[in-house]
């Protein structure tokens, strides 16, 4: 069994028989009394956060956790299919597991997906993405002076808010953790 000296950002734990994911840890010790560490805990099947405060020196379950670089191939109904780059096995994955980022996803992109065993817990697109814009209201020349944006649809079907400069069939890098628009791409 491993203690709290063990804990790091990321790591994969079972707390009160659910597995979560530690998202930041504080290791405190406050004044006379027994030091704690304040972990902050996201559980990975519903998404939702909580806090737990362990005792220094308390046994923690660690779960061991594979992460595979997968290449995304298509939909199919609520499924992503993806496939494992080394074996060529393809797997259905949930798409509630990239959140947001599922909108923004395109043929042959490579995701780093999280096993438990056989079973896919979490999914993490690439940082950035370049996409078309399929269609956005004409921009008006030197209409750049003010931050102002405007809704445009991607390759992909997804509803990102744009600068007035951009056009219908530029290419434009969106972040997948926010879905905003990062830069216009040559």
């Amino acid at each position: 069994m491993a203690t709290t000296a063990d804990l790091s950002n990321g790591a994969f734990i079972r707390h009160n028989g659910e597995l979560c994911q530690v998202l930041e840890y504080i290791h405190r010790t406050p004044g006379n009394l027994r030091a704690f560490y304040q972990v902050k805990l996201r559980n990975v099947k519903s998404g939702k956060q909580m806090e737990h405060r362990y005792r220094a020196g308390e046994d923690i379950e660690f779960v061991r956790v594979e992460f595979k670089e997968m290449q995304y191939l298509y939909k199919d109904g609520t499924s992503l299919v993806m496939m494992d780059l080394e074996t060529f096995d393809q797997v259905y994955i949930d798409e509630t597991l990239l959140g947001d980022a599922a909108k923004l996803m395109k043929e042959e992109m490579i995701v780093k997906v999280a096993f438990e065993g056989d079973t896919a817990i979490t999914a993490e697109p690439p940082t950035f993405v370049i996409m078309e814009i399929t269609y956005t209201e004409p921009g008006v020349r030197g209409d750049t002076a003010t931050n102002t944006l405007k809704p445009a649809t991607t390759e992909t079907g997804a509803e990102i808010m744009v600068p007035l400069f951009c056009n219908a069939g530029e290419k434009v890098k969106i972040d997948t953790r926010t879905g905003q628009y990062v830069e216009r791409v040559k």
